[in-house]
């Protein structure tokens, strides 16, 4: 798919902000965040440039602007919503074992994972320090400390969704209601906060706040099934990570999670056996699994539940949108779960 025009249009503008928090020389490591974010590479030298999609402060700002106000207003409140999501993916590669990101070696494998947690951690208290400059775009008092717990709540809700999905690693129960429960929180809470950010700071009211927070979580939940996805079945060239990498590590993903629910026999005692044991799958193995999956029609089951949560996100702003706004939307929208990276 062609990436939507509000990624390109805000990108530039992004990424400026973004290189305005990290130019001081006394950040904390600076050369680790610089390489994180694609500026550097391991050596020092210019890299390959900004990485990523950058979904979520393009949410932020596409909120802003359909509710009629400045870009300009939300623009540390992107970069802080792109710092807070940077945070939890160096983490995340600690914690899930990732070599790789972006194409490039993450940093816990090149640094180790002590300075990976100290990088990952300054991350996310630059974050708050990007909310620090909506003063500066004359953003009234109360409506910084509302973005401000906003923020803070939707990270917190993002850790305890990476809590409960490290804990459903070596559980065998968990049904597709609870593992969207913790998809809520890990992953649709921050976006659900994009759009609630861009709006609140574009000036709308909060009716009109809630409906596209509310829709954001409604995305967020069909971009994590979108990924989980292309965690199976993505091409290596296309996600950055290596084929297989999610079975590999016996990740309770939403495909595998619904065929543990959808099996019964035989299958499905092949797949409690296959991850039953902690160790990581052979390739063998992996071609197992992938079979299962396949007879039980997994793969077209959750992107079918991907595109409806679609639709409930685009329902949930309701006649909130006017042109060219709605079509921008759901062109965003769409691209969520239809990508192949």
């Amino acid at each position: 798919m062609e990436l939507p025009m509000a990624f390109l249009r805000y990108r530039s503008c992004i990424e400026r902000e973004l290189r305005e928090i990290l130019a001081p020389e006394d950040i904390p490591c600076r050369q680790l965040l610089h390489y994180h974010l694609g500026w550097m590479d391991e050596h020092g030298n210019p890299g390959p440039g900004f990485g990523g999609k950058a979904l979520r402060p393009t949410l932020c700002l596409l909120a802003c602007q359909a509710v009629g106000g400045d870009m300009e207003q939300a623009l540390p409140a992107a970069a802080a919503l792109e710092l807070a999501h940077n945070f939890s993916l160096v983490h995340d590669d600690i914690q899930d074992g990732d070599s790789q990101r972006r194409h490039r070696p993450t940093l816990w494998y090149l640094w180790g994972k002590a300075q990976a947690l100290n990088a990952g951690n300054a991350l996310r208290i630059l974050a708050g320090r990007a909310l620090e400059r909506l003063e500066g775009q004359g953003v009234p008092i109360p409506k910084r400390l509302q973005a401000s717990r906003l923020l803070d709540r939707s990270i917190l809700e993002m850790i305890e969704g990476q809590y409960l999905d490290l804990s459903y690693e070596s559980r065998l129960d968990i049904a597709t209601q609870a593992y969207l429960e913790m998809v809520e929180r890990k992953t649709a809470a921050l976006i659900g906060c994009s759009l609630h950010l861009g709006a609140l700071l574009g000036g709308g009211d909060g009716t009109t706040a809630e409906a596209f927070c509310n829709a954001g979580r409604k995305l967020g939940l069909a971009f994590q099934i979108r990924d989980d996805i292309l965690g199976i079945w993505g091409r290596e060239e296309s996600t950055g990570k290596p084929l297989g990498g999610d079975l590999r590590r016996r990740k309770k993903s939403y495909p595998v999670v619904l065929a543990l629910e959808k099996a019964t026999g035989t299958a499905r005692d092949e797949l409690l056996s296959l991850y039953a044991s902690g160790s990581p799958l052979e390739e063998t193995e992996i071609g197992c699994v992938l079979q299962l999956l396949e007879e039980l029609r997994v793969r077209e089951q959750a992107q079918d539940k991907a595109r409806a949560l679609k639709e409930e996100a685009l329902i949930a702003l309701g006649g909130q949108l006017c042109p060219p706004w709605d079509a921008e939307l759901q062109d965003m929208a769409t691209f969520l779960v239809e990508r192949d990276y």
